[in-house]
């Protein structure tokens, strides 16, 4: 009985994914929390690893391994490997992914080679990976898209995520734009609030934002904004469980108004505020506060 208790209580992980999807920023969360991590191990080794794992070999309760396209063609022995392994062995596998635009940003950002970028372009090498990891993608456990994550946010839901395994955390950015400047194209879900009165016919109030106190005094005055975000909350409160259920891990929320200047800044603002209240993760941007 100890014995399977011990075995139970044992975590092995292993993260693979897309080249510039941040997967070395995921290995150090891991290491933080306490993992035992190697970065590049070979193919090869991951059945002795896990045996050793297994066995109680070693201080390593917990360990994470990362395995990625510095394989080469090694790296297509790991779903059969993976299937055979499962057979004896809890393992967990993560898939690091990001968009196509994502990574080609970050890639130009840091002028860095792709690993199999030696004769074509950046572009190309990163639809060979793609292609090459879709059969391990389709097999992971967890995905993790990290398009909109920057690295202070990933490493905190990674955190959240494996440190407390019953918990699915989801990251919601809320964002106030102007429909002048056009709709965010990575909102998920957008909301018109341009049926409020507006501030800025207000001559005293017109060079103020969403944030000041006056605004938003002069906007909350009025039946409709309360009406409004009580159903908005609501409706985020019940839809957000549902999307961590179909294991969405970032979600933008876009409130729009004509200038981006005072009625979605100050709705954007409480919306926040109430997430944070629910527990959820949630950071405001002002897309045009300032234009």
């Amino acid at each position: 009985m100890k014995q399977t208790a011990r075995r139970e209580a044992r975590q092995l992980v292993i993260l693979t994914g897309l080249s510039g999807s941040g997967k070395s920023t995921v290995l150090h969360a891991f290491e933080d929390m306490g993992f035992y991590c190697v970065d590049n191990l070979p193919v090869d080794l991951i059945p002795i690893f896990a045996e050793l794992h297994s066995a109680g070999e070693g201080d390593f309760a917990r360990a994470a391994l990362l395995v990625d396209a510095r394989e080469g063609t090694q790296l297509e022995k790991l779903p059969l490997l993976l299937k055979h392994l499962r057979k004896d062995h809890p393992i967990t596998l993560v898939f690091i992914d990001a968009s196509e635009d994502s990574l080609l940003r970050r890639y130009s950002e840091t002028r860095r080679p792709h690993p199999l970028g030696k004769d074509v372009s950046v572009r190309e090498s990163l639809r060979q990976e793609r292609s090459m990891m879709e059969h391990i993608h389709r097999l992971a456990d967890v995905v993790i898209d990290t398009s909109q994550f920057n690295v202070h946010e990933l490493r905190h839901f990674v955190t959240e995520r494996f440190k407390n395994p019953d918990k699915r955390p989801m990251l919601v950015s809320v964002v106030s734009f102007g429909y002048r400047y056009g709709v965010p194209s990575d909102a998920d879900l957008v909301f018109d609030v341009r049926f409020l009165p507006n501030p800025y016919f207000v001559p005293r109030l017109r060079r103020f934002t969403g944030k000041d106190p006056k605004v938003r005094r002069y906007i909350r005055s009025f039946p409709q904004t309360g009406e409004f975000l009580k159903r908005i909350e609501g409706l985020l409160i019940y839809l957000i469980p549902h999307y961590i259920q179909e294991g969405k891990s970032y979600l933008t929320i876009a409130f729009g108004c004509t200038g981006g200047k005072h009625r979605s800044v100050m709705l954007g603002e409480a919306v926040r505020k109430s997430l944070a209240q629910h527990d959820y993760s949630a950071k405001v941007i002002h897309r045009d506060i300032d234009k």
